[in-house]
């Protein structure tokens, strides 16, 4: 064995182990950069009938109100998330939803169930669920049926 490939074994333990501190310091700071993905729903959105899921990929958020109480649940925890209820004249109210027991719930009083509480009632809505660096958005209708 000669001089250089004694020196390569002894350097290459080295070289995998920053090469993989340097690839998660990578994809470390590609995760925390600003990045926008839209949420579409996952067929009839009816959320006082608790049917109304919206996803992305593996990223899903389940909407739905009881009596006045607007909350989500999502499959990977949010860092905050702001419902907005936009009437015939795209004008917006936003509504904080507030974390309850983890960072996958959230919850605020709205007043969407006074809003399409009947049956064939109909509103539009805007969701930001951030997460990290990225903003998961939506502009959707829910329409209750029952």
């Amino acid at each position: 064995m000669n001089r250089h490939l004694k020196i390569a074994f002894m350097v290459a333990p080295f070289l995998v182990v920053l090469g993989y501190i340097g690839a998660d310091f990578h994809h470390e700071n590609e995760a925390a950069k600003t990045k926008i993905v839209q949420l579409v729903p996952e067929g009839h959105c009816d959320i006082i009938n608790q049917s109304c899921v919206l996803k992305s990929g593996d990223f899903k958020v389940e909407i739905s109100d009881e009596n006045g109480i607007t909350g989500i649940n999502s499959t990977f925890p949010l860092d905050s998330a702001t419902l907005f209820l936009v009437d015939k004249h795209d004008q917006m109210t936003p509504y904080p939803l507030g974390m309850q027991k983890s960072p996958y719930y959230w919850r605020s009083n709205t007043e969407l169930h006074s809003l399409i509480g009947q049956k064939g009632d109909s509103y539009k809505l805007r969701l930001i669920a951030k997460i990290k660096g990225g903003q998961y958005i939506s502009e959707f209708y829910t329409q209750t049926i029952k």
